[in-house]
């Protein structure tokens, strides 16, 4: 049975999806097509699965081109071109949709349960100090990755999602100022953590580890609490968006590198991302006149550079069309693809040589 138009309305980045097969698939963004949710295969059920959930192994599909292989080979109809977006996408066709995950849902189950194990209780802590310390409505915070799913383990980390714009900011301030807290709770990644999370993404992206380190040590969507890796998503409202789908037709142009200066930061924190950009310079790909910003759907790269950085960054190029008034701008989408990198320094960048 399709999913009522209201509740599929409702589903955006953070939430996950499994289909009939048992395939369990994480949303991405806030605009979708009217009969399909995009959204990108994460766990497969698997006889020697790492994970374990109701007598059922699952094993976790890691980054860009197993899932693709998967699908292309075993489930393609969750493979589709959009005429919106100009590419192919992962996705799932709401008939084909058995249950959502909400994310918000699942931290009001273990605020009244009190939560099940030590992953989940400290969750549902993390989540309380956020409430209290950002002095945000609980019900804007929501909790993702494997707990959301039930496929966690006693040692996973702890996936926090925040909606709305005010909320998302608030908790922003907040931890920056739990982060400065000598014997906090909250504390920032060490070298040693740092340098196994830049490991661990090296087959995603070329950015050098000294740039990693130094980008990673000004973020605060990513810590520890309680000594529990956490990563947090900043997420808008679909209300807040300003866009609905077919609003604007985008056309990818091929793979681009730029120099740039940026000019607004003000929807860094967010998934997806955005920089406002002038002073652009193309290193590679095609030449345009009118690149006006850097766009990443990937939490990866939110606040990879501020206001008044200059930036190298490589991703791929796409034109975009206002369908109501005929406008047409470009912008570099970064994240997509193996390779893309987004850093803010003033110097070329070793992933350009």
């Amino acid at each position: 049975m399709p999913i009522h138009p209201m509740i599929s309305q409702d589903i955006r980045e953070g939430f996950a999806l499994e289909t009939h097969e048992g395939l369990i698939f994480t949303v991405k963004g806030l605009i979708h097509p009217p009969e399909t949710v995009i959204a990108y295969l994460r766990y497969v059920p698997a006889p020697q699965g790492e994970r374990l959930r109701d007598g059922v192994s699952y094993r976790r599909v890691y980054h860009f081109d197993e899932p693709i292989r998967m699908l292309e080979t075993r489930f393609p109809r969750y493979l589709f071109f959009d005429r919106v977006f100009g590419r192919q996408l992962q996705g799932v066709p709401h008939s084909y949709i058995r249950r959502v995950y909400d994310p918000r849902h699942k931290l009001a189950e273990l605020s009244q349960s009190g939560g099940g194990d030590q992953a989940e209780e400290a969750a549902l802590r993390f989540a309380e100090l956020l409430h209290r310390a950002a002095e945000v409505p609980f019900p804007c915070l929501g909790l993702s990755g494997s707990i959301l799913l039930g496929l966690h383990t006693s040692a996973s980390d702890l996936d926090m999602v925040v909606y709305g714009v005010e909320a998302g900011r608030r908790v922003h301030r907040a931890l920056r100022l739990l982060l400065s807290e000598p014997s906090g709770e909250v504390t920032p990644l060490n070298e040693q953590e740092l340098r196994a999370l830049h490991a661990a993404h090296a087959m995603d992206t070329g950015v050098p580890l000294a740039d990693f380190i130094h980008l990673q040590r000004r973020k605060v969507n990513e810590g520890r609490y309680q000594g529990r890796g956490y990563f947090i998503r900043f997420v808008k409202d679909v209300t807040e968006t300003g866009e609905k789908y077919g609003d604007r037709r985008y056309t990818p142009l091929g793979p681009a590198r730029i120099r740039a200066l940026v000019t607004d930061d003000s929807e860094t924190i967010f998934t997806p991302c955005r920089y406002g950009l002038e002073r652009v310079r193309f290193l590679v790909g095609e030449w345009v006149a009118d690149l006006r910003e850097v766009v990443s759907y990937r939490g990866r790269f939110c606040e990879q550079a501020r206001a008044g950085e200059e930036i190298v960054a490589q991703g791929i190029l796409e034109r975009v069309t206002s369908q109501s008034d005929d406008m047409v701008y470009h912008r570099l989408v970064v994240g997509g693809q193996r390779g893309d990198y987004l850093v803010a320094r003033g110097e070329e960048c070793e992933a350009d040589a």
